[in-house]
């Protein structure tokens, strides 16, 4: 998704303990660790360039649902968001290495699952997908389809919300080289209602 802003980057990975700390809200928790995976990075690489990190988190209630650890718990995760509208946190941290400055953001989209029956999940499961997905599922799956009426911010969802990270860019000087809007709501096939306000800094996910 990077690749739409017209960008060239390259992926390195960070490794880093992303434990929860008690009682740490979900906001918090998922700022914080897109800020220690950027740092990380930072002190991993003698690299000049603005460094990217983010984190995203599938909430309900009080919990985070990470990935299933197997196809019986992809099935109870999927049973549990069912009919019901759950929240997915995302957050970007951008760091400069050389001056140290650091500029966070962080969009918070919510999302309503559609009643899916019993037997859909059970097709979705056996396709092994849920497996390696928070919350076990994907928004984008073309046969499942698990999210019905979104009205937030879709690439957020699936990982990267690029009308914030356009905006934190910002702070460091960088425009994208595309318009990223039109990519991504071409490359998504979804009519964004939000990117405008995004864009203008509202406070929308």
């Amino acid at each position: 998704m990077i690749s739409w802003t017209g960008w060239p980057f390259a992926v390195q990975p960070a490794d880093l303990d992303e434990s929860r700390l008690p009682g740490e809200p979900p906001a918090d928790y998922v700022l914080r660790l897109a800020i220690a995976k950027a740092r990380a990075v930072a002190e991993q690489t003698e690299s000049t360039q603005v460094i990217l990190a983010a984190d995203t988190i599938v909430v309900d209630g009080d919990d985070l649902l990470g990935k299933p650890a197997s196809p019986e718990e992809a099935r109870q995760m999927l049973t549990r968001l069912r009919g019901r509208t759950h929240q997915v946190y995302t957050a970007l941290a951008l760091y400069d290495s050389v001056t140290q400055m650091l500029e966070t953001d962080l969009c918070v989209s919510q999302v309503p699952m559609r009643a899916y029956t019993d037997e859909e999940i059970e097709v979705y499961v056996a396709t092994g997908d849920p497996l390696d997905k928070a919350g076990a599922y994907a928004i984008q799956h073309a046969e499942f389809r698990p999210v019905e009426g979104f009205a937030g911010c879709y690439a957020s969802v699936m990982g990267l919300p690029l009308c914030h990270l356009m905006r934190t860019a910002r702070f460091f000087g960088v425009e994208p080289l595309s318009d990223v809007p039109a990519e991504c709501q071409t490359n998504l096939n979804y009519d964004c209602p939000i990117s405008a306000a995004v864009l203008r800094g509202e406070d929308v996910g």
